[in-house]
């Protein structure tokens, strides 16, 4: 265990150097290492273009929040139902994600769930409450499965490129994100329909799975999770204290990401900011995610420790809430700012997922657990936050609430970043 950890972080910290008399041991540590050949830079296409789905159906609705509560006549019960769908969903959802890619098939399971994201995205917004609700589900059920699943395709297609490859799908990630909650307002203004500007991010899920489609043509629909035989045995993580500490760790940056995308125009709104600039503020803070993704995993995977890197991120975020608690309208683009970068917590967890495992079954495991469990502890987030604000009458509770969690995030983190494999 101990040489084949070594072998992967010299691979990962010093790819050039992997050289051919080394890769008869990756090899033994990676069997299905000629994938990353099989799929090149069509399938890095394909997950990046994946991943740009993964955002923009939640900042996309969040950002036009207020006007879909009132258009369809519902509560802000409604609303803080809704608002904690997409980590519900994702907590459950991602359960069924590895038995059904052990069935099916990696490729053909993140096919299906890319085709159910487009038809979702349309039949959300053909109806009321209820139907946007259900639909809001389909979506967050489809994005769940590619949550989990894609992390292993990363890790078994490009094993010596971890880094890279996990930057390519945050930067790809948090740019849909940004683009979801920024144009989402303006389309809605110019388009004078919240659900044609919400229904056009179809197009962009129906791309994905065009390219997805093509990317995996030639590789086998019969691979396994963990790249391995079916007979292989399969050891459950439930028992490892470093892998609850990192599923921790995992569902405390998702609650407060989560929180964030679906509230945070709000937020804005009620320290007094127009809804359009309050969209363009949620915009920014994610659009700074993307040089920030794109510069932080194989930076990460660069320093033996990543403990500090948890600590720096999690005062940026404090940071930032604690300026929206305290002085809202003093430097809101700041506030934003910081806590968009602050928001990188979530591509440091994916790279703790593939440094603290030593192969690829480990790894198809622990993002399985790790999302599952901790989407399902996240879930609570966005629906408390609103309900606190629904007790109190203003958000300075729900935030002071935030800046908790961020503070024993930071703990976790610490924990989580030291260097050993599960």
């Amino acid at each position: 265990m101990a040489d084949q950890n070594a072998t992967r972080l010299a691979a990962e910290r010093h790819p050039d150097a992997f050289s051919a008399e080394n890769q008869g041991a990756a090899e033994t540590v990676f069997p299905n290492r000629h994938v990353a050949v099989a799929g090149g830079g069509l399938l890095l296409a394909g997950v990046a273009l994946a991943a740009a789905n993964m955002r923009p159906a939640v900042t996309s609705l969040a950002s036009v929040l207020g006007e879909v509560r009132d258009s369809v006549g519902a509560s802000t019960t409604w609303a803080s139902v809704v608002t904690s769908v997409p980590t519900l969903c994702f907590g459950i959802a991602g359960i069924g994600a590895p038995l059904l890619a052990r069935r099916m098939g990696i490729n053909k399971v993140i096919g299906a769930s890319l085709a159910v994201l487009t038809l979702a995205m349309l039949l959300r917004v053909v109806d009321g409450p209820w139907t946007v609700l259900g639909g809001t589900v389909l979506v967050c059920a489809a994005i769940a499965m590619c949550n989990v699943l894609i992390p292993v395709v990363v890790k078994e297609s490009f094993p010596t490129r971890v880094g890279m490859a996990t930057a390519l799908y945050t930067t790809a990630m948090a740019a849909g994100g940004s683009t979801g909650s920024a144009l989402t307002p303006y389309l809605n203004s110019t388009t004078g329909s919240w659900r044609l500007s919400l229904a056009t991010w179809a197009v962009v899920a129906l791309a994905a799975l065009c390219v997805w489609v093509l990317a995996t043509a030639r590789r086998s629909s019969t691979r396994q999770v963990s790249g391995t035989s079916s007979t292989s045995p399969r050891r459950s993580l439930m028992r490892s204290p470093l892998a609850w500490v990192i599923t921790v760790y995992f569902a405390l940056q998702s609650l407060v990401a989560y929180v964030v995308m679906g509230w945070m125009p709000e937020v804005f709104k009620g320290a007094g900011i127009d809804g359009t600039t309050a969209g363009m503020l949620l915009g920014l803070l994610l659009l700074v995610g993307v040089p920030i993704n794109m510069i932080l995993p194989p930076l990460v995977t660069r320093t033996r420790s990543q403990s500090w890197w948890a600590v720096g991120l999690a005062v940026l975020t404090l940071t930032g809430l604690l300026g929206l608690l305290l002085a809202p309208q003093a430097l809101p683009v700041v506030w934003a700012l910081a806590i968009g970068i602050g928001m990188s917590a979530f591509p440091l967890a994916l790279v703790l997922i593939s440094l603290r495992t030593a192969n690829a079954a480990d790894t198809g495991s622990l993002s399985a657990m790790s999302q599952s469990v901790g989407y399902l502890i996240a879930s609570f987030g966005p629906f408390l936050f609103g309900v606190l604000h629904d007790v109190t009458g203003t958000w300075s509770a729900s935030l002071l609430a935030i800046v908790v969690i961020v503070a024993i995030q930071a703990v976790f983190g610490v924990i989580a970043g030291r260097p050993r494999t599960i």
